[in-house]
């Protein structure tokens, strides 16, 4: 089983990110490397500032935190990548090789949900927070699932 975790959206500011944090708060039952990437990401950039505002109001603390472009060397064996939309697999198998898509899945069809996770961006204040609560809900089903995963190898 792998040991990183790679969330990626478009621009690595938006639901990757809420995406890492809200996972990052679970309690897993073992160690493992949360980190998020964009697909277009020109130059670092800080968390949206409705993102920001959301996962404040919900008490998550994302000061400091500045999106990084996905890059091939970002993938191991090791690495387990999740998009959040269907049409984001190609775009990541571009940048990390084809030979890795067994490590490629999209968040909700890995959790067993129909709906992806909506991008938000551009939208007000208010469709960030739902966008928050789906995550909330669909990362509450991931982190069940790598406990699952981790009582199955022992």
């Amino acid at each position: 089983m792998w040991n990183k975790l790679i969330f990626v959206c478009r621009s690595d500011t938006c639901r990757a990110p809420m995406a890492a944090a809200l996972l990052r708060e679970c309690s897993l039952k073992r160690e493992l490397e949360i980190k998020t990437r964009g697909l277009v990401v020109l130059f670092p950039e800080p968390i949206n500032q409705k993102v920001n505002a959301v996962m404040i109001s919900n008490g998550i603390n994302m000061e400091g935190y500045m999106s990084a472009q996905l890059v091939a060397e970002d993938v191991d064996d090791d690495t387990f990548v999740l998009v959040m939309e269907k049409t984001d697999i190609p775009k990541v198998l571009a940048i990390i090789g084809e030979e890795r898509a067994s490590q490629v899945e999209v968040l909700t069809t890995l959790v067993g949900e129909e709906l992806e996770i909506m991008d938000p961006y551009g939208g007000p204040l208010p469709a960030y927070g739902l966008c928050f609560e789906s995550l909330s809900k669909t990362i509450k089903k991931l982190a069940a699932w790598i406990n699952e995963q981790e009582d199955a190898r022992v």
